[in-house]
């Protein structure tokens, strides 16, 4: 959430094109929707139990995973419109 605020009037600015400022936009607003759903997933995992179950762990780090490829796919798009 903190990459958005600078982010986005970034992106604004750097983007030539009004396709490549939705790109740029659009990137950094995936990484917000995984990352909600990532914390949905963890709070509903921690809300039917604290005791450490192999498919809890696996769901939580699918979801952190899912942030990962967000962030890897920010990295790729800005650095594809930017360079």
């Amino acid at each position: 959430m903190f990459a958005l605020v600078p982010g986005i009037p970034l992106a604004i600015w750097l983007g030539s094109t009004g396709a490549d400022r939705a790109l740029l936009i659009s990137s950094l607003l995936l990484v917000l929707l995984t990352e909600l759903l990532n914390t949905g997933i963890e709070i509903a995992v921690d809300r039917i139990g604290k005791e450490p179950h192999e498919l809890s762990a696996l769901a939580k780090d699918l979801g952190s995973a899912a942030v990962m490829i967000a962030l890897l796919n920010t990295v790729l798009v800005w650095c594809f419109i930017l360079i």
